[in-house]
């Protein structure tokens, strides 16, 4: 394949990995703000570390496993892009006209994020060097063979044999980032066990308006994160620019509800929660919607997640900041409510249950 430069195309993607990249420094604030005044420092590092860990493991042999020559299904050849050594012609996003390094420095900037977004689960109970070690170790074993498997040319993409499971639910990473990191943080809290006084005494967030500020910053990277998944400044990028805002508007209107039913008012903590929770969920559906399903689906995430992330208590599991109620539920939400309220077969608008798995940009032969 001839590779010809776009470089509308390449600023569009350099300009969404920026974007993406800042989504991790405004996670260090969304969860410093969030653990007590004590583990402030430990827990803003740990965000801040995961980016000088994947993007070195990520370098090394990440890429090749996510994206490399398929191996069996499961992973890429592991050294076959060594130090990020390719062509244009194997970027991900020749097509668009992407050089290979500026496509292989975006799919960097979700790997980080990814990793740090697990460390809310263990929030004021691990050493940062233990976190590091396990930040190298889970991005290799476990983000880059599901990225393989979903994106890459693995059992669940476009070229694989269960291609119509995942791949057309998920554009922008609803299994690969959220789904994935909710579940390691839900293994680590079980595994690393509960804080001390954990159900017994108040753990309240020690900086309100940091967490606020975290939010915000998150909000606004995740338009690097959802219209730079279009792979190009067109249409598809700009609907899920759009998506992306109504959707977090109506998940955070949806967990207020849910406080002010339940508490009988309203936090900041629960708003700022809120744009978290639909910015997860309409990351897998942000091509498949429309502006007005993508505000229901973000109603129905706020609700689910601020009902969600009440049940660590019941089931006594320490998931610290809300990482298994918030990423994971918003992930399954996002995910299943494409079948219902896709605009392309979606079982609420009219598709039958052999067509409500299908997305816009690559609808079923069967619909």
């Amino acid at each position: 394949m001839d590779f010809t430069l776009d470089t509308g195309a390449t600023a569009w993607i350099l300009t969404s990995a920026a974007l993406v990249l800042l989504m991790t420094p405004g996670l260090s604030l969304f969860y410093g703000g969030m653990v007590r005044a004590r583990t402030v420092l430990n827990m803003m590092l740990m965000s801040f570390s995961a980016i000088a860990v994947v993007a070195i493991a990520w370098t090394v042999a990440g890429y090749s496993i996510a994206f490399g020559t398929d191996v069996g299904g499961l992973f890429g050849s592991p050294l076959e892009f060594l130090g990020l050594a390719g062509t244009d012609e194997q970027s991900l996003l020749a097509e668009s006209g992407v050089p290979f390094l500026v496509a292989a420095g975006f799919q960097m900037t979700f790997a980080i994020i990814s990793t740090a977004l697990i460390s809310g689960a263990i929030a004021d109970r691990v050493k940062l060097g233990t976190w590091l070690v396990f930040a190298a170790l889970w991005v290799l074993v476990v983000y880059a063979p599901i990225a393989h498997m979903v994106w890459g040319g693995g059992l669940l993409s476009g070229d694989g044999p269960f291609a119509a499971i995942a791949e057309p639910v998920d554009f922008a990473g609803g299994t690969v980032v959220h789904i994935n990191a909710g579940v390691a943080g839900l293994v680590l809290a079980l595994v690393v066990g509960a804080r001390r006084g954990f159900g017994k005494e108040p753990m309240k967030p020690h900086n309100l308006p940091l967490v606020m500020l975290g939010a915000a910053l998150l909000w606004f990277g995740w338009f690097g994160f959802n219209g730079g998944s279009a792979g190009t400044a067109d249409a598809t990028a700009g609907l899920a620019w759009v998506n992306t805002t109504v959707a977090t508007a109506g998940a955070m209107l949806g967990w207020a509800l849910v406080e002010r039913i339940r508490d009988r008012h309203v936090t900041s903590l629960g708003m700022a929660s809120g744009v978290v929770a639909g910015l997860v969920a309409i990351t897998p559906a942000a091509d498949a919607l429309t502006p007005l399903t993508s505000i229901l689906l973000g109603l129905a995430a706020g609700l689910a997640c601020a009902l969600a992330v009440g049940l660590k208590y019941r089931f006594g599991i320490d998931d610290s900041l809300d990482v298994v109620g918030v990423h994971l539920v918003g992930g399954l939400v996002g995910t299943i409510g494409i079948g219902f309220l896709a605009a392309d077969g979606g079982l609420l608008l009219g598709g039958g249950s052999a067509c409500c798995w299908s997305r816009s940009s690559s609808p079923s032969p069967r619909c």
